[in-house]
């Protein structure tokens, strides 16, 4: 199916702002105990697995044409340092802090959006866009002044995001998503295995194996559930609707990740970030309202 369905793409990308914080908070939980390129490790192992009986029994083929295959093989190096960087930031920052800098990415994308994709970009996305980006400002004041360089890393994430995205959504149409989630997770692991077996022996938050707990194995296997169905959504989203109209939408993850982030680590935005909090939000609902009224038909379409 090729058809634009934008109501459709904003509802599956309102689901992976759900889902997206939660294995965010596991990362940050398991962060001081797993060294990230394990948990990246097992976190594409888990996506390989899971995918791969589902597309046997759905019968659903994995193979991609050149071009296909070589996007999907530059989309899974952006989502390994995308994810890599988020993770590296969550050590350092609290969650709404890292997701709202983040949040610079839907702004990016927008741009990247109309002048790489020539997708049309109207006043009013430009305009909410705008509106969202300097909620975010407000959300990330402190944050830059607390913990220093670790700070930029959310910036990093919204960069490789942005382009990940605009790259999802070139090749959306032409494989199904979990086709693409498959084959993405059987590249990415054993590139990331690669990376342990070639830092065998050192030991550090980076680089090295430990043996998880019972607790931390659960986690484990949590943030690889919990990111191959937070992608799925994002893959079928950007395959119904353009990365423009689906970009303010993702500003939702924001009131997603404080709420996630209150009831896990009990840490709250101050006042400042709520107000910001408040407005990216604002910005992401008049999205979803302004795309609906445009999805109708007009009396002279009917």
């Amino acid at each position: 199916m090729t058809q634009d369905r934008p109501m459709l793409g904003i509802l599956l990308m309102i689901g992976f702002c759900a889902i997206a914080p939660l294995g965010d908070a596991t990362a940050k939980i398991l962060g001081d105990a797993i060294p990230l390129v394990q948990l990246l490790a097992v976190r594409f192992a888990v996506q390989a697995v899971i995918l791969l009986p589902i597309i046997f029994a759905t019968g659903i083929s994995l193979k991609m044409s050149p071009y296909v295959l070589r996007m999907t093989f530059l989309r899974t190096a952006l989502h390994i340092i995308g994810i890599g960087a988020m993770f590296t930031s969550l050590r350092y920052l609290p969650l709404a802090d890292a997701v709202a800098i983040a949040f610079v990415m839907p702004f990016i994308m927008l741009v990247l959006g109309a002048t790489i994709l020539g997708e049309e970009v109207g006043p009013r996305r430009i305009a909410a866009c705008a509106v969202g980006f300097i909620g975010t400002l407000l959300v990330v004041q402190p944050s830059f002044a607390e913990v220093g360089w670790p700070a930029f890393l959310p910036i990093v994430v919204a960069f490789t995001f942005a382009f990940y995205m605009l790259v999802s959504r070139q090749i959306a149409k032409a494989c199904d998503p979990l086709a693409l989630q498959t084959v993405s997770g059987f590249i990415g692991t054993p590139v990331l295995v690669l990376i342990l077996a070639l830092t065998w022996g050192r030991t550090d938050s980076f680089f090295g194996i430990v043996t998880p707990n019972a607790t931390e194995t659960w986690l484990l296997l949590g943030i690889g559930v919990l990111g191959t169905c937070g992608h799925l959504l994002m893959t079928w989203s950007l395959r119904f609707a353009p990365s423009a109209t689906v970009a303010p939408v993702q500003y939702l993850e924001i009131p997603f990740a404080t709420l996630i982030g209150w009831l896990i680590f009990v840490d709250l935005p101050n006042g400042l970030a709520a107000i910001g909090i408040a407005i990216t939000m604002a910005a992401g609902l008049y999205i979803l309202f302004r795309e609906r009224s445009l999805a109708q038909p007009r009396p002279s379409e009917a």
